[in-house]
C-alpha cells in the first residue's frame, strides 16, 4: 500500500510538472499570438494612415508641378500669339497645346481603357478656355468636351482667389467615368487681365494605384458613391474583392475597419479624396492591407512554438519522471524506515549518500532516531526509578516543586528477621535476596494499581490514590496487603528449599488527607506524600511487632471506614502513636 501511494505521488508529481509546463507554454504561445496580432494591426494602421497621407501628397505635388509648368507655358510668347488671331483658330490651338504637352514631357494618351493607357503621373489632355469658360481649343478626343462643366466650376473658384487665381478638383469623365484630377491656371495679357484659362487633366487610374501599392504595399480602391449606390472605379484588387470593398464603404468617410476578402481578414482605411469632387456623388479612397500577409513572418514563429510545445512537454515529462524517481525512491525508503523506527529499532540508520536536501533530511532523520533512543532510555530509567504513574505525571506536568491536598491510603511493609539473615550472607547475596523480596512486593502493589513511593532499607512505602486519584484506594491497599502476606509465604517456601530461614513482614495501612507532590530541591525532586497520616501508617507497621496483637497487618479505623468491601478484622482497641496526643483505633486484618 505504501509503495502504491508513492507511485501515485510520483504520478501526481509528473502530472503537476507536465501540466504546469503545458500551462506556461500554452499561455506563452497565446501571448505571442496575441502580441503578434496586436503588432500587425498596429503596423497596418500606421501604414494605412501613412498611405492616405502619401496619396494626398503625391497628388498635390504632381498638381503643383503641373501648375508651375502650365504657368511657364501661359507666359510663353507662342501662347500670347494665339490670342492675336481673330478669330482664334482651333486647329492652331490644338497643335500648340500638343506641342506644349510634349515639352512638358507628358504623353497625349489614347482613349481611356485602351492598351497603352498612360501612367498615373502623365497628363491625359489639355484645354484652352476663354475668360467665361468657353472652349477655345483642346488636345483632341471626347474628354475635353465632357470636362467643360467641371473646368467651369474650377474657373469660378479660381477667379474668386485674387492673389493666386488657380484651382484643383476631381471629376469622373467619359463614358467609363474614369477619375481625373483637374487643374486650371490663368493666362494674363498682361497681368492682372485674364484673357484665357489653361486646363490640365491628370488621370487617377490603376497605374496610379499600382505605383502607390509598390511604394506602401497597400491595395488601393477608388469608390464612387451616388444615388445609385457605391461602385469601385479603380482598384489593385480583383473585381470581386473591389465590389466587396465598395459595398462595405457605404457611409464610411474615415476610420479603419476589418473586412473579410475571400476568407482573408483585411484592414481597410476609408478616406475622403483629398480633392473637391466636381461631378455628381462622392469619391472615397479605400486603402487595404491583408492581416494574413502582415502576420506571415510571425506565423513562422508561431508554427515553431507549436512544434516546440509538444516537444518541450515530452522532454519535461521525461525529466519530471526522472526527478520523480529521484525524489520518490529516497522518500519511499525513508517511509519504509519509519516502520523500523516504529518497531523500536533505533540502532539501524538510514543511509543516503546524497549532499542535497534529501541527504540532509536523512541525516536529520538519523538524529531524530538517536533522540528517540535517548528519550526511551531516559523513560526506561525513569520508569525503573519511579513508578510509571509518577513518570507519566512528570512527563505531563513537568518537574516543579509543589503539591496538592488529597485523600490517600498509605501502606508501609517491613521485613522481620532480615537483619539476622543478612549476618550470615555476603553483601551481594544480601542484595540479591532483598531484590527478590522487593520484586514480589512491588509486583503486588502494581497489580493493585498502587505506586511504590520509595524503598527504605528493607521497608517499602506504597501509595494508593496518588498521583492518580482512585475512588477505591482503601480497598486496593487492603487487598494488596493480604496478597503480600500470601506472596511472602510462597517466597518462604522457596527460601526453605534453598536452605534459608523464613522471613516475616509487618504491614501498616492508614487513610488520611495529605499533601501529594514533588518535594526536595530545585536540582533533585522526589514525588511523595507528607502529613500526619504518613506517620500513622509507619507507626502501625511498627506496632505489628507487638505479639499481643498476633497479626502482621494493622489497619486504622479511617481506612476501614473508607473501604467499600467486607473484610475479616479484629478490633484491637486504641493504641498510642508516637508523635500524636490522641491514640488511634486499630484493627487486625485477617482476610477478605
Amino acid at each position: 500500500m505504501r509503495r502504491f501511494r508513492f507511485r501515485r505521488f510520483s504520478s501526481r508529481l509528473l502530472v503537476w510538472i507536465v501540466g504546469l509546463l503545458a500551462l506556461v507554454q500554452g499561455a506563452t504561445y497565446l501571448l505571442v499570438v496575441r502580441t503578434n496580432h496586436a503588432n500587425a494591426v498596429r503596423r497596418i494602421n500606421e501604414d494605412l494612415n501613412l498611405g492616405a497621407r502619401l496619396f494626398a501628397e503625391r497628388v498635390n505635388e504632381r498638381l503643383k508641378d503641373l501648375a508651375v509648368r502650365a504657368a511657364l507655358m501661359a507666359g510663353d510668347y507662342a501662347m500670347r500669339e494665339l490670342f492675336l488671331q481673330d478669330p482664334i483658330d482651333p486647329p492652331t490651338v490644338k497643335s500648340a497645346l500638343a506641342s506644349y504637352l510634349s515639352r512638358m514631357d507628358a504623353q497625349v494618351g489614347s482613349e481611356p481603357g485602351a492598351p497603352g493607357e498612360t501612367g498615373g503621373s502623365q497628363v491625359r489632355f489639355m484645354v484652352l478656355l476663354g475668360p467665361d469658360g468657353a472652349l477655345l481649343g483642346d488636345t483632341g478626343g471626347p474628354l475635353p468636351a465632357a470636362s467643360l462643366p467641371s473646368f467651369k466650376k474650377l474657373i469660378s473658384r479660381a477667379a474668386a482667389a485674387a492673389n493666386d487665381p488657380r484651382a484643383t478638383g476631381a471629376a469622373q469623365l467619359g463614358s467609363d467615368r474614369k477619375l481625373y484630377a483637374l487643374l486650371v491656371i490663368p493666362v494674363f495679357a498682361p497681368q492682372p487681365e485674364i484673357v484665357a484659362w489653361i486646363g490640365l487633366a491628370l488621370p487617377i487610374d490603376r497605374a496610379f494605384a499600382n505605383s502607390l501599392k509598390q511604394n506602401m504595399r497597400l491595395d488601393v480602391t477608388f469608390v464612387h458613391g451616388g444615388s445609385g449606390g457605391r461602385e469601385a472605379m479603380e482598384s489593385t484588387l480583383d473585381s470581386a474583392e473591389a465590389r466587396t470593398v465598395a459595398a462595405l464603404a457605404t457611409g464610411a468617410a474615415a476610420g479603419v475597419e476589418t473586412i473579410d476578402l475571400n476568407g482573408d481578414p483585411t484592414l481597410t482605411a476609408f478616406r475622403a479624396l483629398p480633392l473637391p469632387v466636381l461631378t455628381e456623388g462622392t469619391v472615397t479612397l479605400a486603402l487595404q492591407r491583408s492581416l494574413a500577409a502582415e502576420l506571415a513572418p510571425s506565423r513562422e514563429l508561431e508554427r515553431f512554438l507549436r512544434y516546440l510545445l509538444p516537444a518541450s512537454i515530452a522532454v519535461a515529462a521525461l525529466l519530471a519522471l526522472a526527478l520523480a524517481r529521484t525524489v520518490s525512491q529516497p522518500v519511499r525508503s525513508l517511509a519504509s524506515h519509519t516502520a523500523v523506527i516504529a518497531s523500536g529499532d533505533y540502532r539501524t540508520k538510514f543511509v543516503l549518500q546524497r549532499s542535497d536536501e534529501l541527504g540532509r533530511l536523512a541525516e536529520a532523520f538519523n538524529r531524530m532516531s538517536d533522540g528517540l533512543a535517548e528519550r526511551d532510555q531516559v523513560r526506561d530509567l525513569l520508569d525503573k526509578n519511579v513508578s510509571p504513574e509518577v513518570a507519566a505525571q512528570l512527563m505531563r506536568d513537568g518537574a516543579a516543586l509543589g503539591g496538592e491536598e488529597r485523600d490517600v491510603t498509605i501502606l508501609f511493609v517491613d521485613l522481620r528477621g532480615f537483619t539476622r539473615m543478612s549476618e550470615t550472607l555476603k553483601p551481594r547475596e544480601t542484595l540479591a535476596l532483598l531484590n527478590r523480596y522487593f520484586d514480589r512486593m512491588s509486583g503486588v502493589v502494581e497489580r493493585h494499581k498502587g505506586v511504590v513511593d520509595k524503598y527504605i532499607g528493607d521497608a517499602l512505602m506504597a501509595l494508593f490514590g496518588a498521583p492518580v486519584a482512585q475512588s477505591n484506594a482503601a480497598d486496593r491497599a487492603l487487598l494488596a496487603a493480604l496478597e503480600m502476606r500470601a506472596a511472602l509465604e510462597d517466597l518462604n517456601a522457596e527460601f526453605a528449599a534453598e536452605g534459608q530461614p523464613p522471613l516475616g513482614i509487618g504491614i501498616g495501612i492508614n487513610t488520611s488527607r495529605v499533601v501529594a507532590g514533588n518535594m526536595g530541591s530545585a536540582r533533585r525532586l522526589n514525588y511523595s506524600v507528607v502529613g500526619d497520616g504518613v506517620n500513622v501508617a509507619a507507626r502501625l507497621q511498627d506496632l505489628t511487632r507487638n505479639p499481643d496483637y498476633a497479626t502482621a497487618i494493622l489497619v486504622s479505623a479511617t481506612t476501614l471506614k473508607a473501604a467499600r468491601g467486607s473484610y475479616r478484622t479484629r478490633d484491637l482497641g486504641t493504641a498510642p502513636v508516637k508523635g500524636r496526643a490522641e491514640p488511634v483505633a486499630i484493627f487486625a486484618l485477617d482476610g477478605a
